[in-house]
């Protein structure tokens, strides 16, 4: 027989009032034996399943067994938090066979998977959907983060001054190209090129020595520009002294050490190999540099100005944002229907989505108009989303608290286990 300690170590790691593992090893206790661990697993698998009970709101998500390959899902009642049922698998058909069994539901919460809405439709035609607002709004800062990328070449602000002004030397030589730009470059003309000739992805993989991940983003990408514009837009600690750099290199000032203690001096942060690195672009010859400019923002910062609402924006980014808006008049109409749904969002007022819709499918920026495409084939459950008081949140505690779970259980997470320890751990 196994010591008397493993049988609590288990409890141990099930640490907490009302666990299986607890009431395992109190049962184990109670009745003066000695249990191992597979012994104690068995007893949980054995313990008897919460009654359902009567649900009016039900809630339904979706949770990962093995991200991007094996999910399950799980059903919370609304009204109380607690979960309701745990199964393998996410099909619609499911979800309609337990809804089937509990005519009673009124509402079901969900995100926008359409398997889910197939089976609530079919298991339960007399309940309302409501879309989730959290996924509304995610899936339009995606569609904004679209729109922004396709229009990156928008966002650098216009030179201070002209390139050729009186007193400027002459240039001698370019800026060098970053090495990361030019071999994204040359993978994606290859990658194309081999696609042309009928090759599957996986065979270009093995052909440029990539992993397939690499190899679908540049096959998906229809130039190299978008493949380059996440590296040619990263943050670097040195961007905020590039311009002081440059007019001190171009006074005659090429030591990158007295440099570094220069900028040092104005508050820089970073070491002096990043200082060095920069300016390593403008050796070659030994000419002048030629101004970079000020560096636009990046893709994702723009977009979360424009997904921030006006009176939480600091006075710089809200400021950025204003002259962005004055040059694109596309990111201005892109803000403009942001802000109409959030308005429409925050203030519940569902009956707005219509005119939302049709106003976003006219306008010229793809990205926005596919998004309220898409809200059109789901459109009683988002108006509802966007009109009920019911949102997914208690969904959404229950799947964090459901991995954390998962991980504690290692490779022991069966499902029965795990359903064992999601229905009864309340």
């Amino acid at each position: 027989m196994a010591d008397p300690a493993i049988a609590w170590g288990v409890d141990a790691d099930w640490a907490g009032p009302g666990r299986p593992g607890r009431a395992g090893a109190r049962l184990a206790s109670t009745v003066g034996i000695t249990v191992g661990k597979d012994t104690l697993l068995r007893l949980v698998r054995a313990l008897p399943e919460p009654e359902v009970g009567e649900v009016e709101v039900l809630g339904v998500d979706d949770f990962a067994f093995r991200k991007g390959r094996h999910y399950g899902t799980v059903l919370i009642d609304m009204a109380t938090h607690l979960p309701l049922h745990l199964y393998d698998g996410r099909e619609g058909e499911d979800l309609a066979a337990w809804l089937r069994d509990h005519p009673e539901v009124k509402v079901i919460c969900r995100d926008r998977s359409g398997g889910y809405a197939e089976g609530a439709r079919a298991g339960a035609p007399q309940a309302e959907q409501v879309a989730d607002r959290y996924h509304l709004w995610a899936n339009l800062g995606q569609a904004v983060e679209k729109t922004v990328n396709a229009r990156r070449s928008r966002l650098a602000e216009p030179p201070s001054e002209p390139a050729d002004a009186p007193g400027e030397p002459p240039v001698l030589q370019p800026l060098a190209g970053l090495k990361i730009v030019t071999r994204l470059r040359e993978q994606h003309a290859a990658a194309h090129a081999l696609r042309e000739q009928g090759m599957s992805k996986a065979a270009i993989g093995r052909k440029l020595g990539l992993h397939q991940a690499t190899v679908r983003k540049l096959v998906n990408a229809p130039s190299a520009d978008d493949v380059v514009a996440k590296s040619l837009q990263r943050a670097h600690v040195v961007d905020p002294y590039v311009g002081y750099l440059h007019r001190r290199w171009n006074e005659g000032v090429r030591n990158a050490a007295q440099l570094y203690r220069e900028i040092q001096d104005q508050g820089y942060p970073g070491g002096e190999l990043a200082v060095q690195r920069h300016l390593r672009r403008y050796r070659t010859g030994r000419g002048h540099a030629p101004d970079p400019g000020p560096k636009p923002p990046s893709i994702r910062e723009a977009t979360s100005w424009i997904m921030t609402h006006p009176e939480h924006l600091r006075d710089d980014d809200a400021d950025k944002l204003h002259r962005l808006r004055a040059r694109d008049p596309g990111l201005d109409r892109l803000t403009a229907h942001v802000r109409k749904f959030a308005a429409m969002m925050t203030g519940r007022h569902g009956d707005r989505l219509e005119d939302w819709i049709a106003g976003a499918e006219q306008d010229d920026l793809a990205p926005l108009a596919a998004f309220a495409r898409n809200l059109r084939r789901d459109f009683d459950a988002v108006r509802n989303g966007l009109s009920l008081p019911h949102s997914s949140g208690a969904v959404e505690g229950n799947i964090n608290r459901l991995k954390m779970l998962k991980r504690q259980m290692f490779g022991r997470a069966s499902l029965d286990l795990l359903r064992k320890r999601v229905l009864l751990a309340r």
